[in-house]
């Protein structure tokens, strides 16, 4: 399938590059070596960054950790970023950055685009940032994405993706009357007590989710991607006790897509959901707006039956979450009536600040935008080229790095850290795997550390996204900048 209004040209060879994730996970850590990384230090955070540290060590006084978000923890010390503009980002000492992080996926045009900030300060010198009440942009929001997503017939804004998956497995157990849920193991579908199992690798299950209390994942398990047996055993497991209520799926895979999964395994999902009668839900956060204008699902030709929405929704503004799909599930979100006149019940949900005026002026232009400028395609024609760039350098260098892309979603990685997945089976077993996954961690943030001396910043030294912002030049200069990270890089 080409392009085709979609950011992905050539779906990746699943098979083989599990097949390369899996050697690097088994063999010996490959990283910056350490004598480059101090070089990186000495030269750069500890001459160039010196606001930064300084800012920072002054707000470990007041916020634990020293920073709010927990995509703004970077080794050697978190930077401090001040101004942000297409594809580049500034820091307070002056530095430039290339921005591959894009706020962790939703700036899909860049950052801070000129014509849906005019559109924002239009509203501010008006409306205001939020009212309380019904803005016509609430409407003109819910409209368009209805318009571009097949599956969508209603659309209810929140605050955030982690709001929207945990109100979606509410609709789901009133619509079917079950009461398990069944995840994509690794998947993060938000941090709310029920969904905040098995994150980050397969069969973690509540280990990562410490102050989570167990009693809270009786209802909820993981299967484990790529697997439709084990998505089938547990759904007829299931079956004997309370039904699946919902199958959440991250349609690129888990962690968006850090372990990629076939387009079979996608549709097979769909057809083992709707067989044991529960509700298909796409997490479509990182995907949404990214893959296509019809999300992920519209490449991948699924038809979910509630779609999360995140991050883009709001166009890189507060307020990036919400719930769509068909109009007969989502009557659970409404005034306890479906569109027959039905009393229905109505799926507890909050959110004093969902569906501001400035997050949905700023959703629907920024959505619009995408689509008059062909955005989606442009960042997946960039990521392609930034891909086959650095896979020039993991081959020149005979490193056993694996980078690829799902559209402007790309992976580079150098530890083969989240490949790995727990056996209960084993449980002696559990202890070495955690071991191993802390140390090559902490290798991921050593190289993210050198991409960012070398000017780029990524999503955890292993996660880049594109936009629409960058070119063809800005993209050469990219890859020259990792290839100079690559060359310091050997086995440890």
């Amino acid at each position: 399938m080409a392009y085709n209004g979609f950011a992905i040209d050539k779906y990746p060879d699943v098979e083989e590059i599990i097949r390369k994730l899996d050697a690097l996970r088994d063999g010996p850590i490959y990283s910056i070596l350490p004598e480059y990384l101090a070089e990186y230090e000495d030269q750069y955070f500890n001459k160039k960054c010196l606001k930064s540290k300084e800012m920072i060590d002054e707000a470990k006084t007041v916020i634990p950790g020293g920073v709010q978000h927990n995509l703004a923890f970077n080794y050697p010390f978190p930077i401090v970023i001040t101004k942000a503009s297409g594809a580049k980002l500034y820091d307070i000492d002056g530095n430039e950055y290339y921005d591959l992080l894009q706020a962790g996926g939703p700036t899909v045009l860049g950052s801070n685009p000129v014509e849906i900030r005019e559109k924002v300060i239009q509203l501010l010198n008006t409306c205001g940032p939020s009212t309380g009440l019904f803005h016509e942009y609430e409407y003109k929001l819910a409209k368009k994405i209805s318009d571009l997503v097949p599956s969508v017939d209603m659309f209810r804004m929140l605050g955030s993706g982690t709001e929207a998956d945990m109100v979606a497995a509410r609709i789901a157990r009133l619509y079917t009357g079950h009461k398990n849920i069944l995840k994509m193991g690794g998947a993060y579908h938000g941090w709310s007590d029920q969904l905040a199992y098995g994150i980050r690798i397969p069969g973690t299950k509540g280990l990562q989710s410490r102050g989570v209390p167990n009693y809270v994942f009786r209802h909820t398990d993981e299967f484990f991607p790529g697997d439709l047996e084990d998505l089938e055993k547990k759904l007829k497991r299931n079956k004997l006790d309370g039904g699946t209520a919902a199958v959440y799926i991250e349609p690129i895979g888990p962690e968006s897509g850090t372990r990629p999964v076939t387009k079979d395994f996608v549709k097979g999902c769909e057809y083992l959901a709707h067989k044991y009668g529960a509700l298909l839900i796409a997490d479509e956060v990182v995907s949404g707006f990214r893959i296509g204008l019809s999300g992920a699902q519209g490449y991948y030709g699924i038809n979910p039956d509630l779609t999360v929405f995140g991050k883009v929704i709001a166009g890189g503004y507060p307020g990036a979450g919400g719930v769509g799909g068909r109009r007969d599930v989502m009557a659970h979100m409404g005034a306890g009536l479906d569109s027959s006149g039905k009393k229905v019940k109505k799926a507890l949900c909050g959110g004093t600040m969902a569906a501001t005026p400035i997050s949905c002026v700023a959703g629907y232009y920024t959505i619009c935008e995408i689509e008059r400028t062909n955005a989606i395609e442009k960042a997946g024609r960039m990521a392609d080229r930034l891909v086959a760039g650095i896979n020039k350098s993991i081959d020149k260098y005979h490193l056993p790095f694996v980078c690829f892309n799902q559209g402007s979603v790309c992976h580079l990685d150098n530890a083969g850290t989240m490949h790995y997945f727990i056996d209960w089976s084993k449980p002696w077993n559990i202890p070495k795997v955690l071991k191993e996954t802390s140390a090559r961690q902490k290798e991921m943030e050593h190289m993210g550390a050198a991409y960012m001396a070398e000017g780029i910043i990524t999503l955890a030294g292993t996660r880049l996204y594109t936009s629409a912002a960058y070119n063809e030049e800005m993209i050469d200069d990219v890859i020259a900048r990792f290839d100079r990270v690559l060359s310091k890089c050997g086995k440890l």
